[in-house]
This record gives structure tokens, C-alpha cells and sequence, in this order.
């Protein structure tokens, strides 16, 4: 009978010690043109390990059906096999042949060999399906029903990846409430007594199984759309990594990064916060970016110091979009049916603003906080200098904006127009975004005007640099944003004009201003509709769904400002008048031409009409004053 002895299971054991170190660590060293080279000698050894087990059930099967009771160190592997109570031997055996096949299909799907992957994957299932889940079995039961998670996702099959997922889920849960203690690890199947693990080292593992499920259930979730299940147990992920201390601080502090958004979008702010501000403490964890002479040096340092970098300049657009979206949804809890700042409403929130405290402070005892002793206080401290709660007036406003600012600096010094041109526009609109949010809460007219000014010295001249053949989009972003620009600092300066003013007539030097603000947005507006023209330089018959509105709009526009233009002289008048009603009319006629476009644009159609019985008459009238005056 081939019965395992004392020096033959050292020796299985020591072959498995071989397969793991060929897996998790020779491998890395293999060449571009060999690259599973060490894996492929792992499972060699794999497949003679569980040649041996299977001999050895063999033989174990015949001394049972014979009567005897077999040789109890065939199974466990002697006395310097586990000693792993609480299972039958006939448990025991099976996890160890179900381990060997978990490590085969692992291996496999790696070497990109899937079909043969699920199959021992699957044959590891079955084998720990015919026993009940034990302290022996439960961490090899969850990490192969990962792994079938993985495998099912990969193929985008994501309710049967779900369906592993949430099976192992399941147990992890039930074993920790009927049990509690920390199970057998997988790898311990395989080692002598004097190297099995602690129950500390136990613990982490199971736990960390248990994370890759959480993890890997975020994704599926995140896929199928449950999104706010998605970011509940990404944020656990997240939690349970730094209390394991199992995480890179740059690709943790970026995912965290990542789910402070979702909290934006939802209004959630300080949970938004509190990730952004962990994500800004843990980055430092990765230490500091290498010097340019270091980087330089080597190329390994220079290829460290670009990803940290970047990922930190990803960060700060993140804590950007943070600043910008909550300054946004401040200004439309303020905002009247004109888009002014409402006084009564204004009151109403600084009234309910103690309260509100109250609720944020019993909400973040409540919230899960990521952190350990050491890094917890640098993130609280982080999170005192930004505001979680919406901005009620421009001093408060203005503390967002600077954070924001801050970013916007640090992002743009890794995203350069040389090199990342989108990128570094997307980051300077933002920056414009920024100061027309401030804008809303400023009182003085004519420091208004100066920030919609720096808007406009920042985006311009990029806009008439960028190459139209390339950039289209982004130059007709940049171009309907300037011509919006222009339109509200023309409609200030007017406003200002009027106030300081002691008759309804405008002084030369106001009329100048008001007039070439009122050309500049009408120039954009005609520039982004020209944008639209073919290459044989025709206008589109039916606008394409993306330019539908702003092509409408646009035209609405530019037809409003050549009615608003003021020119002493009827020729002139007449000449920018009908330049309106030829705008107005386009509008109309569109729309008519194509009912559906209709819903797109309702006030600005309504108006549109209205006007083109109206202005013909205004024209004719100026026709016969000049003609009179002649």
C-alpha cells in the first residue's frame, strides 16, 4: 500500500512550498518572450501533488472496503502533517485534493488558458460541496467561489459572477457568526506543524479573502448599475484594507478618490470629503516624488515619479470637481426664478444652518471613517480646512474657491498644455466654472464683471490657438462659453451703466463698452455656428442631436444681440435688424420644418415667433424715418 510516511509528506509538502515561490515570486522574473515559464513548472508540480493524493485515496478506499481502518497518516500526513481537528479524514482529504485543483485553475486562468481553468475550478466546487463548511474548508469554500466570480465577470457574464460572488459573501457571514474563529488557511493543507500560521496571521487572511470579495462584488454591482450598493461596499473594501494594512497608499488613495465623486454627484458632501481627505493623506504614504536628476538617473525612479504625479494631480481634480459641484448646488438652493440671489431664501438657510451642524455632527459619528490611529488625526485635520456644508454668501463661497483654486494649480502642473491638451482644458473650464459660481455671490456689480473677465482671458486664447481639425469639440465648448461670457458681462456693464447714469442716455465711453461686448459674444456664437458647416462649407439640413439645442440657442442668441447692438446711425440699425430677423427666422423655420426639434427648445421658439412678426414692423418704421430724414 502506498501509504504516505513521515519523509514522503515533507516531501509534498516541500514540492508545494516550490509551486507557490514559482507562482508569487519567480514568475515576476520571467522573460518578455517566456512569460509563464515559472508558472508552467508550477503546475507541473501541482498536477504530481495531486497524482500522490489521489494514489494515496486509492489506497486508503482499499484498506477501508477491506475492513481495516487505514492508515490514519496516509491521510493527514502523519505526525508531522496539520493537525487539523474537528473534520473526518475523509473532509480533510477532499480539501486537500479541492486545494490542488483550486491552484491549477488559478493557474490556468493566468497563463490565459480559461475553459481548462474553470474546470478544475469547478472540480474544486464540487469536491467542498459534499461537505458541510468547517473551520478545515471555508477559506478554500470563499476564495474559489472569487475566483468563479472573477472568471464569470471577465466574460461578462456578470449575474453568474454575481451569483459566486454572493454565495461566498454568504458563508464568510455565516461561519463568523456560528464560528467566529479564524480557519484553517488553504496553504496550511501543505505544512508541517512547525509552520503553520499563527491566529493572527490566520485572521488576516481570512479577512483579506473576505475584502477581495467585497471588492470584487463592488465591481458587479457598480456593472449591473445598483450604484449606491456599489459605492456601500467599495467604501467597506477601502475600510478593511487599511485596517489590514493591505494596500498600495497611490492606487487606494485614487479609488477613494474615485468614490468621493459618487458622493458629489448624490449631494453627499462630507462623506465626499472625508474620502478626498484620506485619499490626500494616504498618497503621502507612497513618500515623495523623486528628484528630476534622480528621475533622470534612472529609469525606474522616472517611471515612479510620473505615476505619482499624476495620480496626485488626478486627486486634486477630483477635490476641484468637489469645490465646483458644491458651490454649484449652493447657488441653485439660492437661486430665484431668474437666477438671482433670493434675500428671503438666504435668510431661511442661515437660520436652519445650526441645526444642520448638529445633524452633520451626529452623521459623522454614525459615518464609516476610514483611518488608523496614526493617519485618522491628519485626515480630521485636512477635513477642518474645507467646508462640507453649502455656502450661503460670498465670504463662505470664497473659502471653497480658494480650495478649489489650489487644485486647479496643482493639477495643471502634471497636466501641461504640452502634452495633455484636453486634459489641461478640461482643468482650466473648470477654473472658469469656478469663478462663475463665486460670481453669483458677489455683490459688487463690478467685481463680477473682473471675474467673468478672468473667465475670459483664460479660455480665449486657447480657443483661437487650438487646431479646429483636431479639437472641434473642445474649440465649440470653448466657443459657446466665451459667447455666454461676453453676454453676461455685457448685461452687467449695462446694468452698472444705468445706475451711474443720470438720464436714460448712455455716456460714448458706456455705449462703446456695452457695444463691444455685445459684438464679442455675437462673434462667438457665429463662430461655433460655423463650426457646423461642412467642408464644402454648407450648413447641415437637420442638425445632429449633440448640437441641436446649442445650434438653436446660439441662433437665438446672436439674433437677440443685433437687436441689442446701439448705432446712432438708421442705416446701421436697419442692417442689424435684419440680421435679427434673419436669425429669428432660422430658428422658426427649423422647427417648423422639423416638429421634434420643437421640445428643445420651447421659450426660445415662443420668443423666436414672436419676433418675426414683430421686428418687420420696427424695420419698416426706421425704413420710413430714414427716407423722411432724406
Amino acid at each position: 500500500m502506498a501509504s504516505v510516511n513521515s519523509s514522503d509528506w515533507r516531501a509534498i509538502c516541500e514540492k508545494f512550498t516550490t509551486a507557490l515561490n514559482l507562482t508569487d515570486v519567480e514568475s515576476h522574473k520571467d522573460p518578455e518572450n517566456d512569460p509563464f515559464r515559472s508558472k508552467y513548472k508550477a503546475r507541473e508540480i501541482l498536477r504530481e501533488i495531486y497524482s500522490s493524493l489521489k494514489n494515496v485515496e486509492a489506497d486508503e478506499g482499499d484498506s477501508e472496503s477491506s475492513g481495516g481502518r487505514g492508515e490514519q497518516q496516509a491521510v493527514d500526513g502523519g505526525k508531522d502533517g496539520p493537525c487539523l481537528s474537528g473534520d473526518s479524514p475523509a473532509g480533510l482529504r477532499a480539501a486537500k485534493l479541492a486545494a490542488v485543483e483550486y491552484f491549477l485553475g488559478v493557474n490556468h486562468v493566468e497563463t490565459e488558458e480559461l475553459p481548462a481553468g474553470q474546470e478544475h475550478l469547478m472540480n474544486c466546487t464540487k469536491l467542498l460541496d459534499k461537505w458541510s463548511t468547517s473551520p478545515i474548508n471555508v477559506s478554500l469554500f470563499i476564495h474559489v467561489r472569487n475566483q468563479l466570480g472573477i472568471l464569470w465577470a471577465g466574460r461578462d457574464e456578470t449575474e453568474t459572477a454575481q451569483g459566486f460572488l454572493e454565495t461566498a459573501e454568504a458563508t464568510y457571514l455565516r461561519y463568523m457568526k456560528e464560528e467566529g474563529s479564524p480557519p484553517t488557511d488553504m496553504t496550511e493543507y501543505f505544512s508541517t506543524e512547525e509552520n503553520h500560521l499563527t491566529h493572527q496571521e490566520r485572521t488576516k487572511r481570512f479577512e483579506l479573502a473576505y475584502t477581495h470579495t467585497k471588492y470584487y462584488l463592488a465591481q458587479v454591482y457598480k456593472y449591473l448599475g445598483e450604484t449606491e450598493r456599489a459605492a456601500t461596499y467599495c467604501h467597506s473594501t477601502l475600510q478593511r484594507q487599511l485596517q489590514l494594512n493591505q494596500f498600495n497608499p497611490m492606487e487606494w488613495a485614487l479609488n477613494a478618490a474615485t468614490l468621493s465623486q459618487y458622493y458629489i454627484t448624490k449631494g453627499l458632501y462630507m462623506e465626499g470629503r472625508h474620502c478626498l481627505s484620506a485619499a490626500t493623506v494616504v498618497s503621502g504614504l507612497a513618500g515623495e516624488v523623486p528628484s528630476e536628476a534622480a528621475a533622470e538617473e534612472s529609469e525606474r525612479e522616472r517611471e515612479r515619479r510620473d505615476q505619482l504625479r499624476q495620480k496626485r494631480a488626478d486627486i486634486a481634480r477630483c477635490w476641484i470637481k468637489y469645490c465646483l459641484n458644491l458651490l454649484q448646488d449652493a447657488k441653485k438652493l439660492l437661486e430665484d426664478n431668474i437666477g438671482d440671489l433670493d434675500v428671503d431664501r438666504q435668510e431661511e438657510l442661515r437660520g436652519a444652518r445650526r441645526g444642520e451642524e448638529e445633524e452633520e455632527e451626529k452623521s459623522r459619528k454614525s459615518a464609516l471613517l476610514f483611518g488608523s490611529e496614526d493617519t485618522f488625526d491628519s485626515i480630521a485635520s485636512l477635513e477642518e480646512k474645507v467646508p462640507s456644508l453649502a455656502p450661503l454668501d460670498f465670504a463662505e463661497a470664497r473659502v471653497v474657491f480658494l480650495v478649489g483654486q489650489t487644485y486647479v494649480t496643482q493639477a495643471k502642473e502634471y497636466f501641461e498644455m504640452d502634452g495633455y491638451v484636453t486634459d489641461h482644458i478640461e482643468i482650466l473650464q473648470d477654473h472658469s466654472a469656478l469663478f462663475r459660481a463665486l460670481a453669483f455671490f458677489e455683490d459688487d456689480l463690478e467685481r463680477r464683471c473682473k471675474m467673468h473677465k478672468r473667465r475670459v482671458d483664460m479660455l480665449e486664447p486657447i480657443c483661437n490657438d487650438l487646431n479646429a481639425q483636431y479639437y472641434l469639440m473642445i474649440r465649440r465648448q470653448l466657443m459657446f462659453e466665451l459667447a455666454e461670457t461676453y453676454n453676461e458681462m455685457m448685461d452687467l456693464k449695462l446694468t452698472l451703466a444705468n445706475r451711474q447714469a443720470d438720464s436714460e442716455t448712455l455716456d460714448n465711453h458706456s455705449i462703446k463698452k456695452f457695444n463691444h461686448l455685445c459684438a464679442a459674444s455675437a462673434k462667438f456664437f457665429e463662430m461655433f455656428l460655423e463650426s457646423l458647416r461642412s467642408p464644402e462649407g454648407k450648413l447641415p439640413e437637420r442638425l445632429e442631436e449633440e448640437v441641436l439645442r446649442p445650434a438653436l440657442v446660439a441662433r437665438f442668441r446672436v439674433a437677440r444681440l443685433y437687436s441689442r447692438l446701439i448705432c446712432p446711425v438708421i442705416s446701421d440699425q436697419l442692417d442689424n435688424l435684419n440680421k435679427s430677423l434673419d436669425n429669428y427666422k432660422y430658428v422658426a423655420q427649423y422647427c417648423e420644418a422639423h416638429p421634434e426639434a420643437s421640445a428643445a427648445v420651447e421659450t426660445e421658439l415662443e420668443l423666436s415667433q414672436e419676433m418675426v412678426s414683430l421686428l418687420p414692423i420696427k424695420i419698416n418704421r426706421l425704413k420710413a424715418k430714414m427716407i423722411s430724414n432724406n
